[in-house]
């Protein structure tokens, strides 16, 4: 298996040094560093990365316009947006703008590098307090975006089955179970929902999930 090819996008010295101690003793490769938005869409430019490590709050530009940027390009980089906070006003948005996952600092190394590999195979990952203050947000009627109004008739009775549980924030394996499926008949699923709606990854996935009231905070 290859190792993922990552960037690590954070204004703090140390938050880089030592995320890229924990990533390289994870076997995976930290093919660059920026130390603010501006940079890291530079630095992902040139080294054409499989994950981009991102903070939100960087000087010159944060982390949420460097992710549009970096969604734009050509390649498949995927943004890991990293804070320290549970309760940050930007998750919301940093999903809006293409983050394909969300994750606090204090992760343990353990976790990070398998969050890195788990963003690198397509698939997204939301820390379980990140998809609570997502559920909250479409709750009190306020999101941070405005919604949008997708098409859902493309889609078969199984297939809006498969995305209410994505929403959820179901894995596949239990999808598979709770549906009575192959993991793989699950991902083959996941697939067509991704071709046909347009989606990039699970994170985009969720969010229209409640944006199109598929799913209802508590349903």
């Amino acid at each position: 298996m290859t190792a993922p090819r990552v960037v690590i996008a954070d204004d703090q010295a140390f938050v880089r040094i030592g995320f890229r101690m924990i990533l390289k003793s994870g076997g995976i490769d930290v093919v660059g560093e920026a130390a603010d938005g501006a940079e890291a869409v530079a630095v992902v430019r040139e080294t054409k990365p499989d994950v981009v490590l991102m903070d939100i709050r960087m000087p010159a530009m944060d982390g949420l316009e460097a992710t549009r940027r970096i969604v734009r390009e050509p390649g498949d980089s995927r943004v890991l947006m990293l804070t320290t906070f549970d309760l940050d006003r930007y998750v919301y948005e940093a999903l809006a703008a293409g983050a394909s996952g969300f994750l606090l600092k204090d992760v343990t190394p353990e976790h990070l590098v398998a969050a890195v590999r788990l963003v690198e195979t397509g698939d997204a990952l939301l820390a379980p307090s990140i998809t609570r203050r997502l559920v909250e947000r479409f709750a009190s009627g306020t999101p941070a975006a405005p919604a949008v109004h997708r098409d859902l008739t493309a889609l078969t009775p199984r297939e809006r089955e498969v995305l209410t549980l994505v929403g959820h924030g179901r894995s596949n394996s239990e999808i598979a179970a709770h549906l009575v499926l192959s993991e793989a008949t699950v991902k083959t699923h996941v697939a067509r929902i991704f071709a046909k709606l347009g989606l990039r990854d699970r994170a985009q996935a969720v969010v229209l999930a409640y944006e199109t009231g598929l799913v209802t905070p508590g349903g």
